[in-house]
């Protein structure tokens, strides 16, 4: 999943270069598996408090747009 935004960044010195929340070691990824199952995105930044509401709201918004423009 190619995400172009400045809250989600790849570095090959971060988690070898998977997609993380800028400023962190928190990988996208744990967002989606957190929603995936079920779990509520207040749960996942209880777990992740580096993360802000705004970022992940933002990595999600991101995600939605480039799904939709792959459709379109």
């Amino acid at each position: 999943m190619a995400i172009s935004s400045s809250v989600i960044v790849r570095d090959a010195d971060i988690l070898g270069g998977e997609p993380v929340f800028a400023g962190t070691r928190v990988p996208f990824q744990a967002l989606l598996d957190y929603l995936e199952a079920g779990d509520t995105l207040d749960r996942f930044l209880d777990h992740f408090p580096s993360v802000t509401r705004d970022m992940a709201i933002a990595a999600l918004e991101n995600a939605k747009e480039s799904s939709l423009d792959r459709i379109a």
